[in-house]
């Protein structure tokens, strides 16, 4: 500042020297004057740039400028370039915060105060069959017209949610979307929702297998305390009373079998998975499934003479051949019995059940079992390995299962990586195969062709339904 008077001094006294030296005493005081104004009008274009580049805002372009007006210049240049970098990064953070929220599994929607689409996720344009860019500004009442969410939305009572079907909901194949208002800020309104199809799913499940292992528990409970009840109050022959005891035992195994079942269930979903390190041989696999098989099928057609079940297993060679699968020798050996099982119970006498091991080219390996019953309609194989899943009830409470069978081969055969498939046609048969993945299988060597692989040591048995 003392520097900008004292400019302004020297410029009056060159002027005021000019003056006096060209006019005298009156040409000093008019050469000072002129000399005043001259820098005024120079001070002002100076103060007119900075103005000028200031109304312009870029920072680029500051104008090179010394004095007062050149250091007022470079301090807003400063100014302006902090505030910039500070806009750049709420800008930048910003981005990141939506790209977060762009990545949540849940919907996100902002509304204004009059309810307005402000900003929404993709995964609530999913949930609605909304677009972010054509449905902006719209009314969030007119784009999602449920009574149920237009009732929520009216009420403002935000403490619950509201569970709507979504957009993309079929009858096949519901889709439940759970929707949640909190309000925030000035009015505005924070939409939260969420896919609650499998929760709702599971609670389902939930329910019906309470109710299923109830039902199956309390039949054969209610049929023997009726025999007790009867031996109790009757008087009996010893041939009733034994008729009634075995009734009573058959019962009673009934229960036992959907207890054990019960328990390989909760056993296997809280087991870790098998090791890939434990090895058993296809052929011990095959041989015990053939014994179970054809004990069941001499059991079942013990009244029909003359119509046995015609089974087909490989024969030993093609057995020894297969090589050995990684896995839980124990659990390998309930599922693919429960396979041949559940062909010999659903299978008329007389009928052909066939059961094969086949070396895909990829490595893979696909245990199959087709059988000539009476099929399964389309409307069931989704859900046949559904615990307590039954596609003829009385004809599986005949045959002797718990509904629990395809339950246990279904996780077992996912423990070990492998995948289970069904085809079926009424009237003509059905035909499951487990497919076994290349890392779960080893061939035996070509030197050992002649014995066959290493067997493994007999597995406990594992209860089947």
């Amino acid at each position: 500042m003392l520097l900008r008077f004292f400019f302004f001094l020297l410029c009056q006294l060159i002027g005021g020297a000019l003056g006096w030296w060209q006019a005298g005493p009156w040409g000093a005081g008019i050469g000072a004057c002129f000399a005043a104004w001259l820098w005024f009008a120079w001070d002002l274009w100076r103060g007119a740039r900075v103005l000028n580049w200031l109304r312009q805002g870029d920072p680029t372009q500051t104008p090179r400028l010394s004095g007062l007006w050149g250091e007022a210049a470079d301090r807003a240049r400063r100014l302006v370039r902090q505030g910039q970098l500070k806009a750049q990064a709420g800008d930048a953070r910003l981005q990141e915060i939506l790209q977060a929220l762009q990545a949540s599994p849940n919907g996100v929607m902002l509304l204004d105060a009059e309810g307005h689409i402000e900003w929404c996720n993709q995964m609530a344009e999913e949930h609605f069959g909304l677009d972010a860019e054509r449905d902006a500004q719209q009314s969030i009442g007119n784009l999602v017209r449920d009574p149920d969410f237009s009732t929520y939305y009216a009420s403002k009572d935000y403490t619950r949610d509201v569970v709507l079907p979504g957009r993309a909901s079929t009858p096949s194949r519901p889709v439940r979307v759970s929707v949640h208002l909190h309000p925030y800020g000035d009015g505005r309104k924070l939409l939260l929702s969420r896919d609650v199809t499998a929760l709702e799913q599971a609670e389902a499940m939930r329910r019906d297998f309470v109710a299923n292992v109830s039902h199956e528990i309390r039949t054969p409970l209610t049929v023997l305390m009726g025999f007790v009840e009867t031996l109790q109050t009757l008087q009996l022959s010893n041939e009733e009373r034994a008729r009634y005891l075995r009734m009573m035992s058959q019962q009673a195994v009934r229960m036992q079998n959907l207890v054990q079942d019960l328990l390989t269930l909760s056993r296997l979903e809280g087991s870790p998975p098998p090791s890939m390190h434990e090895w058993v041989a296809v052929s011990t696999l095959l041989r015990r499934c053939e014994d179970e098989g054809r004990a069941l099928s001499a059991l079942l057609t013990q009244n029909q003479p003359g119509k046995p079940h015609q089974i087909t297993f490989p024969t030993a060679e093609a057995a020894q051949a297969a090589g050995q699968v990684a896995g839980n020798a124990a659990e390998l050996q309930s599922a693919l019995a429960n396979l041949v099982n559940n062909a010999v119970r659903y299978t008329p006498p007389g009928g052909s059940i066939t059961v094969a091991w086949d070396v895909e080219p990829d490595g893979s390996a696909r245990f199959m079992v087709r059988d000539s019953g009476p099929g399964i309609e389309p409307e069931h194989l989704p859900r046949i390995t559904e615990r307590f899943y039954r596609v003829d009830r009385s004809r599986s409470r005949d045959t002797g299962g718990t509904g629990l069978g395809l339950a246990i081969v279904k996780h077992v055969v996912q423990r070990h990586g492998a995948a289970l498939q069904v085809a079926s046609v009424v009237g003509q048969g059905s035909t499951f195969t487990v497919v076994f993945p290349p890392s779960r299988l080893r061939t035996p060597p070509r030197s050992l062709s002649g014995g066959g692989p290493a067997v493994a040591a007999e597995p406990p048995g594992v209860s089947a339904a």
